[in-house]
């Protein structure tokens, strides 16, 4: 089976294009034997680059614990960057359909490679039963856990939990992040970021994700962060996120309620996998 794998911001999975070959038989076992760093190639899970009848290309995201996720922004910056770069499709913008829907992606293009992407996330998602988690809405901004945590959640098609804290480098997060994606008002687990706000339009951020622990990035959870930083009154609508990994621009625009991640995506490797 030939992958290839990718990053955006160190944020890496690996790739099977679906169109040209057949896909794997069971996705969800290969993506823990094929994440593991030691005996495997080594990412935070497995994206399948399918046919779509919607959309330019489909993606499938399997977490590195074998879990399928709704969906990942710096995937699927990845996704457009392999689907043009070998000639699975030219269109530019791209669409790519997803577990939220069919998101529109626009490319930075220099020498026939795309270097940037920037990705419609789409409108967040506010509703608690829709993020879902069981805490009492309309909204969750600044809820109180019973453990003392202060979180404000938000949808991008996957949950998130957003808690500010004054210097993120002191969250011991290998311990806290499990203890928060396993919470039991959160009935699908979720993705923790803590973020520590420089000034209006700078954070920097943390990252525990659902299914594979900590990442240097997460691009659907510093949408969410930008979300929150105006739900809570920390930041405005144009953000710039600093994640372990690297620099992604967030604009949660007030004309069409959407939220714009822009940032690279990288290709690392090809090779043959034995095993599908």
């Amino acid at each position: 089976m030939r992958f290839t794998k990718m990053h955006g911001l160190g944020n890496d999975y690996i790739y099977i294009d679906c169109l040209r070959n057949p896909p794997p038989r069971h996705p969800a076992e290969l993506s823990v034997k094929i994440s593991d760093r030691h005996f495997g190639i080594g990412s935070d899970g497995l994206i399948l680059i399918c046919p779509s009848e919607r959309a330019d290309v489909r993606m499938r995201m399997f977490n590195a614990d074998g879990s399928e996720s709704e969906m990942c922004g710096n995937g699927i910056r990845c996704v457009a960057k392999f689907a043009f770069d070998h000639g699975l499709t030219k269109n530019n913008p791209m669409t790519v359909e997803t577990g939220r829907g069919v998101l529109t992606l626009h490319l930075d293009v220099a020498a026939d490679k795309v270097e940037r992407v920037t990705v419609d996330m789409g409108e967040p998602i506010l509703e608690p039963e829709k993020i879902p988690t069981t805490l009492p809405g309309p909204r969750v901004v600044e809820h109180t856990l019973n453990d003392g945590f202060v979180v404000t959640c938000v949808s991008m098609g996957n949950p998130h939990a957003v808690l500010y804290i004054a210097d993120v480098s002191k969250v011991p997060l290998e311990q806290v992040g499990p203890v928060l994606e396993n919470a039991s008002v959160f009935p699908r687990r979720i993705n923790v970021h803590f973020v520590q706000v420089k000034s209006p339009s700078e954070v920097t951020m943390r990252t525990w994700e659902r299914g594979s622990g900590i990442t240097l990035a997460c691009g659907t959870g510093a949408c969410a962060v930008a979300v929150a930083g105006v739900l809570t009154g920390r930041t405005g609508r144009d953000l710039l996120a600093h994640l372990p990994g690297g620099d992604l621009q967030l604009r949660w625009d007030e004309k069409d309620n959407h939220v714009y991640m822009t940032g690279p995506a990288v290709e690392v490797f090809s090779g043959e996998w034995p095993d599908a």
